[in-house]
This record gives C-alpha cells, sequence and structure tokens, in this order.
C-alpha cells in the first residue's frame, strides 16, 4: 500500500500555521480542531512541523505557560517528509526510527497533506484485516482431492468406516 492511499482515504484537509504566528495561537487551532500538528508553510513552502511534542517541551520549559514565542521559535524545521508513491513498508521504520508522529507529504516542492503514526497504523490494520479474510475464505474453499476424501473415511484397515 502507498501513502496515497492513505491521503485519499483522509480526505484534502490539511491545518497549517504562519512560523511568525504565536504559539499561543497555534494551540488554539490545534484544540478547535483536535488535530496533533500543523503544518508551518511560509510563501506556499512547507519550512516546518509543530507538534505537541513541541508545544509540551515549550510549556515545561515556561512553568506551564506557552509564554510569548512564535511557531518558528519551536518548530521541527527539518521534518521527515514521504512522497505519495512510498509504501507503508518503508514509512513505518522511518517515523519509529525518528520517533515521528506527523509526516508531511511532498510531491516535488508541493505539501499534498500529512500522515500520522494513527493513519499508518490503522492502513496496515485494514490491510491485514482484508488479508485475513482472503485467506480465510481461500481456506474455506479449498479444492478437496478425490482420494483424501476417500482416505479420510476410510477404517484403519483401508475398508470404509461404519458411521
Amino acid at each position: 500500500m502507498k501513502v496515497r492511499e492513505i491521503l485519499r482515504v483522509k480526505g484534502g484537509t490539511l491545518y497549517t500555521v504562519s512560523p511568525d504566528e504565536k504559539l499561543g495561537r497555534a494551540v488554539e487551532t490545534m484544540a478547535q480542531y483536535d488535530i496533533g500538528s500543523l503544518a508551518v508553510m511560509e510563501h506556499g513552502q512547507l519550512v516546518g512541523m509543530l507538534t505537541f511534542r513541541e508545544v509540551i517541551d515549550t510549556i515545561a520549559r515556561n512553568g506551564g505557560t506557552v509564554g510569548d514565542v512564535t511557531v518558528r521559535s519551536i518548530m521541527d524545521d527539518h521534518p521527515m517528509t514521504c512522497t505519495p508513491e512510498t509504501e507503508l513498508d518503508q514509512v513505518r521504520p522511518m517515523m519509529l526510527e525518528r520517533h515521528t508522529r506527523y509526516m508531511p507529504v511532498m510531491d516535488g516542492g508541493v505539501l499534498m497533506g500529512v500522515i500520522s503514526f494513527y493513519d499508518v497504523a490503522k492502513a496496515v490494520v485494514e490491510m491485514q484485516s482484508f488479508e485475513n479474510k482472503m485467506l480465510k475464505a481461500y481456506i474455506r474453499d479449498w479444492p478437496e482431492e478425490d482420494g483424501a476424501r476417500a482416505d479420510a473415511t476410510a477404517g484403519p484397515d483401508g475398508t470404509p468406516a461404519a458411521r
């Protein structure tokens, strides 16, 4: 399965923020839409990612408040990205290696969307569930060999067993 399939299911909604926006406003946006990340855009280009990880770190350093900082001062300015053609089998280890929960999907210089670790896990579970159903259907419909049925109903001496 490719990343583009996750984006197709998720839809086209993309939440962004300017790097010069105050962190408090960005947090309000994240809370309003119940999202864990914002793509940081400047002049139509992705320049970073803001996730709840950076927000929590900032709150911890500022004695429980977001302070008067801008998104630019705390964002991840080198987020790991993938393309719509990246296979999920490649994305999972990438996300695990860097403990990344949100990954921008880029097509050339264009941000196509952001996938989360949840999106990837959900896609994998759905894919495995489908494969499991197909395997069960295949096994249930397994063609019996003519000799197998006769052998299964035969007694120990090879004569038909009593029923």
